[in-house]
């Protein structure tokens, strides 16, 4: 597995899906307000990170690949400063469409030392209009002229890009070209999928969009599978938090190199789970770049979500550290 790590240099990858701006301001509560039973936090620190996709595109570089985000954001100030992120990053910024009918999400986070407490969203969830459609289909058809992928991501928040006509259009152009897709979907378009390569739900979405009531490995295998041979994907991988993962794969769909595995999360000081989704779609999807096998998929998505845990706010992974704890398993 160490070796598989620089496989990941130079691949290329395109993202597509809802982008947003997580904010974070950070104090110590030291009284209660005298105007309402609320507590005063005494502002110390804020700041602001890439969120969404394009903390998938953070990721991917981070693990080594080069990353093109597809996009739509307002035309409104958060967007400068979403756009100004991106730049500092070294992140290309030729993917991502302006429109003034929408607002550039923002999640802003108010913390008290660091325990979170309370969350502030700005945001439209409709679906895109359809000229923001036609504007973000062309910088996809750009962009895939431009750049031989690897692999196409779709990073789904229900924020309204990732329309059931633009993961349809997405899907049938990457299968045109033999390009894996690989995608953390939402309830909303959940079935929309289909002929994807690798799909990731977690537990809860797993349940949600089928209307089951799995809760045992055993149970949520089953669901799991019936979900598989709905959506016709080779690879199906559900994220279970402190019970794991567990990975499904049938590379011809028709059972007969049928493979399930269950892996254990590992034993981490939990500090904060936002954005490991982000972080186990990334390694996943390069993963399915790269033809790897099922289990070490899943044990490398696994361990490198568990990782970016351990930080408080929406972090990318640490390569490094990555591949030290790769290593370390590797000798166990």
């Amino acid at each position: 597995m160490e070796g598989l790590m620089e496989r990941f240099n130079g691949l290329n990858a395109l993202v597509v899906g809802d982008v947003m701006i997580d904010t974070y301001s950070k104090g110590v509560v030291e009284r209660m307000s005298p105007e309402a039973p609320v507590s005063i936090v005494n502002l110390r620190d804020r700041f602001s990170r890439l969120g969404g996709a394009a903390n998938v595109a953070l990721n991917l570089k981070a693990l080594g690949a080069d990353a093109t985000v597809c996009a739509v954001v307002g035309d409104d100030l958060p967007a400068d400063t979403f756009f100004a992120l991106m730049q500092a990053h070294g992140m290309k910024t030729d993917g991502l469409v302006r429109s003034d009918k929408r607002r550039t999400t923002v999640k802003q986070r108010v913390f008290n030392g660091d325990q979170q407490v309370l969350r502030i969203d700005e945001e439209d969830t409709f679906d895109l209009t359809d000229e923001e459609h036609r504007n973000l289909w062309h910088v996809i058809e750009k962009a895939m002229t431009k750049t031989p992928f690897d692999v196409i991501v779709l990073q789904d928040y229900n924020k309204g890009v990732l329309t059931e006509k633009m993961i349809h259009d997405i899907i049938q152009l990457a299968n045109s070209k033999h390009i894996p897709v690989a995608v953390d979907p939402k309830k909303k378009n959940f079935f929309a999928y289909e002929g994807v390569t690798l799909f990731k739900p977690n537990a809860k979405e797993l349940r949600d969009g089928l209307g089951a009531r799995a809760e045992t490995v055993a149970e949520l295998h089953q669901a799991a599978r019936q979900l598989q041979e709905r959506l016709r994907c080779p690879y199906l991988m559900v994220t279970l938090s402190e019970r794991g993962v567990i990975i499904l794969h049938d590379p011809c769909l028709n059972g007969k190199e049928y493979v399930f595995h269950h892996l254990p999360a590992h034993q981490r000081a939990i500090a904060d789970v936002s954005g490991a989704g982000d972080t186990v779609l990334s390694v996943a999807a390069l993963c399915a770049a790269l033809q790897i096998d099922a289990k070490t998929t899943a044990t490398l998505s696994n361990l490198a979500g568990g990782l970016v845990c351990e930080e408080v706010g929406v972090v990318p992974i640490d390569k490094s550290r990555f591949l030290e704890e790769v290593k370390r398993i590797c000798h166990e």
